[in-house]
This record gives C-alpha cells, sequence and structure tokens, in this order.
C-alpha cells in the first residue's frame, strides 16, 4: 500500500523565503535552442519543416517546448540546420552556464546583473 506524505505548509515555507528555480525542461532548452538556430540563418518555419519532412505546426511546437519530439524529429530538424545533435547539446550546455553563472563582483560590494540575448 502506498504511504501518503504530508504536504508541507505554505505559510512555513514561505517563511523560509523564495525556492531556487527549478531546472527548466529539456524539451523548453531544444526549442529555445532550434528556434535560434533557425533566426540566426534567417529562415522561415516553411523553409526549416519542409527539409526536415515535418509539418510546419510540429515544428512551431518544438520551439515553443510544447512537443516532447523524439529524437528523430530532433535530428530530422538539427539535419534541416546543417547541425548536429552535438552542436545541439554543447550550444544548450554553453547556455546554461550563461545563465547560472554568479555575476562578477564589482568594488565595493556591488554586482553586475548580465542578461542572456
Amino acid at each position: 500500500m502506498a504511504e501518503l506524505l504530508p504536504l508541507p505548509d505554505r505559510r512555513e515555507a514561505a517563511s523560509r523565503g523564495p525556492s531556487p528555480d527549478p531546472d527548466p525542461l529539456w524539451r523548453h532548452l531544444v526549442g529555445e535552442r532550434l528556434r535560434r538556430l533557425r533566426r540566426e540563418r534567417g529562415e522561415t518555419l516553411s523553409e526549416v519543416a519542409r527539409r526536415a519532412g515535418i509539418s510546419v505546426q510540429y515544428l512551431s511546437e518544438m520551439e515553443r517546448g510544447r512537443k516532447e519530439a523524439s529524437s528523430e524529429m530532433i535530428a530530422a530538424v538539427l539535419g534541416a540546420l546543417g547541425e548536429s545533435l552535438l552542436d545541439l547539446t554543447a550550444g544548450i550546455a554553453d547556455d546554461l552556464r550563461t545563465k547560472t553563472a554568479p555575476a562578477p563582483a564589482m568594488p565595493g560590494g556591488a554586482q553586475v546583473l548580465a542578461l542572456a540575448a
């Protein structure tokens, strides 16, 4: 029989301060990266979808992180963009490092806030 676990008291959780941001979902990271690659090349959804052999709607949903695309679909889009799975994963790793890197300290204890493009 399954054990029931009590839910934490919201007031108690709020008193501990804000919780750290959860890790992003893989489908969101892949989608953001695919969209950036396509836009950097100045291509439309239609052009890339046609070369990848998928529908424009499906590619759009991939880019928005709404579809948990199969490895075959991701590979097809990457091929249409002239990229590899290694390029994709390395790019996502770089993006994550940039987003989670601590802000450089300034004289007097101030910090610089870097915004990702």
